[in-house]
């Protein structure tokens, strides 16, 4: 009895604390001690559901307070989409997918990207030029020339600069950053002698460049001896040049034409409208020295259709062009003659693609100067002896002749060399 009033007070005194039935086994017996009677019952429990929180918790709702960059990353990791029935359905991205957003868009913090599998870099390319990282003036640059060291060729085989001389001036650095390029072509970029492109090409980055296309680019026989100097000297630069279009640079003369003899692995050539004198005596010691044939129809190889911007970079160098044509709309608006014309944005590209038909018209109405290399053809009949014997004998006198060529130029060749030729050749 007294542990009944004992348990009955303590229940009183903590009558505040709702602390639910109490039960108590006595004599083998399960009893409930009823509060508002302070006496214990013999009753049998009820099974009670499950309570994971007091009866006191509450939960409050709170939207995100955070900034709404944070909360738009945190939907990039959810793709939407809509069901056939047209409800919304929602999945969430592959990890995969998360860290190549993650790395992308820290691409301009990667130390180096060599011994890293192609495919994965690709991916990761496509991811960062999504998000236009290459188009940011600093850090784009050292993101760009992190995959150039590493990918070389991959990056970019082909650039097609032709009429895109704000895209030069504007990207020089980005551009000097490719590596192994085998295509480049800066028609009608009137770059001149001094540009420090031109002089990029001597450097051994671009000794893999092949097809150079060099037409309408106020270049003279100055440029011509600096652009060659490394190849005449140090057997550096652009060494396994094939086809060379230096047309419509009306300042080179025979003298320019000389220096254009140490690629000695041309296949074509296209020197029309240059400032030539003698032009019959030009024709005959190309074909005398390297071996090259006046083409009496236009070649291929020079129109300009085979040359395009190709490899993993090709979107970027769209988005930088873009960028500068959007950056002269502005000073292009004030003139309000061509202001229809320019709100389409084609006026800029319009002007200049009439001044290099206006060239190659020019350079049509004086004579077309192409030279290419003749294909030996294999022939598995017997050769007369007569024709065999005159072909050695015309194969001999140019053997003797280029042999005299070769001893007269190591002669003359440091004589030859002048104060800017040794300037630049010391930049090696």
């Amino acid at each position: 009895q007294n542990w009944t009033r004992g348990m009955s007070y303590c229940l009183h005194s903590e009558s505040h604390l709702d602390t639910g039935p109490i039960y108590v086994r006595e004599n083998g017996k399960l009893h409930m001690v009823n509060q508002g009677a302070s006496g214990i019952q013999n009753v049998t429990p009820k099974t009670r559901p499950f309570r994971l929180f007091s009866r006191g918790f509450s939960v409050e709702l709170c939207m995100n307070r955070e900034d709404d960059r944070a909360r738009r990353q945190r939907t990039d990791h959810f793709i939407f989409t809509y069901t056939k029935e047209g409800n919304l359905r929602y999945s969430a991205k592959s990890l995969f997918s998360l860290v190549l957003g993650y790395i992308s868009d820290n691409v301009d913090h990667i130390d180096s990207l060599i011994g890293f599998p192609e495919q994965i870099a690709e991916k990761l390319f496509s991811a960062a030029e999504a998000r236009q990282k290459f188009t940011e003036p600093v850090t784009g640059l050292r993101a760009l020339q992190k995959f150039t060291e590493a990918y070389g060729n991959l990056v970019l085989c082909s650039l097609c600069l032709r009429n895109r001389y704000l895209v030069i001036s504007e990207k020089l650095e980005e551009i000097k950053s490719f590596r192994e390029l085998t295509c480049l072509d800066l028609s009608c970029c009137k770059l001149g002698d001094e540009h420090e492109l031109l002089e990029h090409l001597t450097k051994e980055a671009l000794s893999s460049v092949k097809r150079l296309l060099l037409k309408d680019n106020s270049l003279s026989d100055a440029g011509l001896r600096r652009m060659t100097a490394p190849v005449r000297v140090l057997k550096k630069g652009l060494e396994n040049l094939l086809v060379l279009d230096l047309s419509c640079n009306p300042e080179i003369t025979d003298v320019g034409i000389g220096y254009l003899l140490s690629f000695k692995k041309l296949s074509c050539l296209d020197i029309s409208g240059t400032g030539l004198k003698d032009v019959n005596a030009v024709i005959k010691r190309i074909q005398m020295q390297i071996g090259l044939v006046h083409s009496k129809v236009p070649l291929k190889e020079f129109d300009h259709s085979n040359c395009k911007t190709e490899g993993w970079a090709e979107q970027t160098v769209l988005q930088w062009e873009q960028a500068v044509m959007e950056a002269i709309k502005p000073q292009d608006d004030l003139r309000s003659r061509t202001a229809a014309l320019r709100f389409y944005g084609k006026t800029h590209r319009i002007e200049e693609v009439v001044k290099c038909k206006l060239v190659e018209a020019e350079t049509k109405a004086a004579g077309s100067l192409q030279f290419y290399k003749e294909k030996v053809q294999n022939c598995h009949l017997p050769l007369k002896k007569e024709v065999a014997g005159s072909r050695e004998l015309r194969n001999n006198k140019k053997r003797a002749l280029a042999e005299q060529e070769k001893e007269r130029t190591s002669k003359q060749k440091h004589l030859c060399l002048t104060v800017e030729d040794w300037d630049l050749l010391n930049t090696y």
